[in-house]
């Protein structure tokens, strides 16, 4: 079992022709619980970011229209993600075999992607060569 975890997340736009990651959040987890619960959270984070509630104090009247319905609905990707048992629990068993996690969706101008992986596996793979170099 993998004990403590790594977790990112970043958008990634266009910037004078060239492909850009700008981090939104890093978190080192101390358990797979509070892996998936940041991952969740910074889900959740981006989602009301992009998609606040027209009714909010903080926007002007009329400063929200609605997209295009052809447009990609990045927020309500990231809200079905936090709310799928299914897709937790899968997320979960990846982490704790120790394989890297991406979640990633996008819409017309930017990626954003949740990163996490066991910060036990990053050590192992980092030892694994080091290992393998002949000493003759």
């Amino acid at each position: 079992m993998h004990d403590e975890f790594l977790c990112h997340v970043t958008a990634y736009g266009v910037c004078d022709g060239r492909r850009i990651g700008v981090p939104l959040g890093t978190y080192r987890a101390p358990t797979l619980a509070l892996a998936l619960w940041w991952l969740r959270d910074r889900a959740s984070w981006i989602a009301e970011r992009l998609d606040p509630s027209p009714e909010s104090p903080h926007f002007p009247s009329g400063a929200l229209v609605p997209v295009a319905a052809s447009a990609p609905d990045v927020p309500e990707l990231l809200r079905d993600w936090c709310a799928d048992v299914e897709r937790q629990a899968s997320v979960a068993e990846e982490l704790a075999g120790g394989r890297l996690v991406r979640i990633a969706t996008s819409d017309d101008t930017t990626e954003y992607e949740l990163l996490a992986e066991s910060v036990d596996a990053l050590r192992m793979q980092r030892a694994a060569p080091a290992l393998a170099m002949p000493v003759a």
